[in-house]
């Protein structure tokens, strides 16, 4: 059985350990052994966590005594390597950090220990976790499993990959602007950047800009996303903008008493949407129409008046290049691609800063609006399915623009705090996942959560893995 435990998800290997059915050193082992099986070819593992057989063994001893076990008791876990882990290496992807152990976990590390989990591995991310693919000078490019030419996407790109490979039921990353849904999308896997505090940022790096970093879980089913989610969410004590208590829940719960609104859209502001992409979410759109829920095509007129990609840019740039320039200074012969440009771009004015936070508030604004009508939109995760490594520009519809526009889809919900999912739906002509994207009211997590579930069950992808 050991040679399928890679293809469980977390919650059933969770039931497995906890029957006897299983044990964990066999559901640890089954995993070390994918990653050495195949990870050669993807370099999404930066990091094998020491311990994890030990840990493993001692979770079997738990449970052949009859003590009382924790939601994820024995089931291996991997973190993104911007996430502090006690006694593990945590590196940012830059030499700059090479060799450092902090001496603390992060809360939402420590919070799935609390639960029984096993830290297995850190994955890959570009140089401090700003990029839309996962590269750079210290660890190396991660492949995409689907297609080793393909980026797995950033800044998450090792914690999708080594799921979407098996070499993961679960992991835990961050989000500033793409960098769990995008990655999901890629790799065809699932992600969760709930409502900006819902998951503390205690113990993850980088902090800038604070109020749109976003921690979340990625896994290979909707159920794992939820188990994961109850877990992690909640104040600890330490970051300011974590202060919702974990039980509080604005949405629809998970049986619903009234028909559940659902807007859709594949433009209205977001610019060009490769056509498979569109055609994807559209088919998502009917597939909960046959669900009994209504649905309508939409646009938001908040989306068309502020660009959320140009006032993201402009936000970032004011905040972004000082610190870069901070942690850079003396080093600057180990500063990788993204870092260099950044630290290169010309200084937001701080009318044009003042003008962008003035429109992301419109941004919000339109959004309540939006909401008032409808419980949550769907629409694309990221404009392309997995693009070549490398990318720089993108061209749809006769228009080039450069590869920011990857995620003009994604950022509208890291500049307004809204929680966001993706999950695959479709498949390209050439065989990569598509994604499709639900987003909610603010504190609305179970809406999406809900309505996720229900596109899985309905999803025509459903259970299919990378050949490997």
């Amino acid at each position: 059985m050991s040679t399928d435990l890679h293809h469980c998800d977390a919650t059933e290997l969770a039931d497995l350990i906890r029957t006897k059915r299983v044990s964990s050193v066999e559901v640890v082992q089954a995993h070390l052994d994918r990653i050495a099986a195949v990870d050669s070819r993807i370099n999404a593992v930066v990091t094998l966590a020491d311990g994890a057989l030990d840990a493993a063994r001692a979770a079997d001893e738990a449970v052949a005594a009859g003590a009382e076990v924790g939601l994820l008791h024995g089931v291996p876990f991997t973190v993104k390597d911007s996430f502090d882990t006690a006694g593990v290496l945590t590196q940012r992807g830059s030499p700059i950090f090479a060799g450092r152990i902090p001496d603390t976990d992060a809360t939402s590390v420590a919070r799935m220990k609390h639960a029984g989990a096993i830290l297995l591995a850190k994955t890959n991310l570009p140089e401090f976790a700003y990029w839309i693919e996962s590269d750079n000078l210290l660890t190396g490019r991660t492949n995409n499993p689907w297609d080793l030419d393909r980026s797995s996407g950033g800044s998450s790109g090792g914690e999708s990959a080594a799921i979407a490979a098996g070499m993961s039921p679960l992991g835990i990353a961050s989000d500033l602007s793409i960098s769990v849904r995008g990655p999901a999308a890629d790799t065809g896997i699932a992600a969760l950047k709930p409502t900006r505090g819902r998951i503390p940022m205690t113990g993850v790096w980088p902090r800038e800009p604070r109020r749109d970093w976003h921690v979340g879980p990625m896994a290979r089913t909707v159920r794992d996303l939820a188990l994961a989610y109850s877990l992690l969410a909640g104040p600890d004590g330490a970051d300011g903008l974590a202060t919702v208590p974990r039980d509080f829940d604005a949405g629809l719960g998970s049986s619903p008493d009234r028909p559940v609104r659902v807007g859709w859209l594949v433009d209205s502001g977001l610019g060009p949407i490769d056509a498979e992409v569109a055609a994807t979410v559209q088919a998502a759109a009917n597939a909960l129409q046959g669900a009994g829920l209504r649905v309508d095509a939409v646009s938001i007129p908040a989306l068309e008046r502020d660009n959320p990609l140009e006032l993201f840019t402009r936000q970032h740039v004011m905040e972004m290049k000082p610190a870069m320039q901070k942690v850079t200074a003396g080093h600057e012969d180990q500063m990788f691609t993204y870092s260099k440009t950044m630290v290169g771009t010309p200084d937001t004015s701080v009318q044009d800063y003042v003008q962008a936070e003035q429109g992301i508030e419109r941004l919000r604004d339109g959004f309540v609006e939006y909401f008032q009508q409808y419980d949550a939109l769907l629409l694309p995760v990221t404009t392309i399915p997995a693009h070549a490594h490398g990318l720089k520009q993108i061209t749809l519809d006769g228009q080039t623009m450069d590869a920011f526009h990857v995620m003009s889809t994604t950022v509208p919900f890291n500049l307004t705090g809204l929680p966001a999912l993706s999950l695959r739906f479709g498949t390209t002509s050439d065989g990569m996942p598509i994604g499709v994207q639900l987003a909610a009211n603010w504190h609305a997590e179970s809406t999406i959560l809900y309505l996720a579930s229900l596109l899985e069950s309905l999803s025509p992808v459903r259970n299919q893995h990378p050949a490997l």
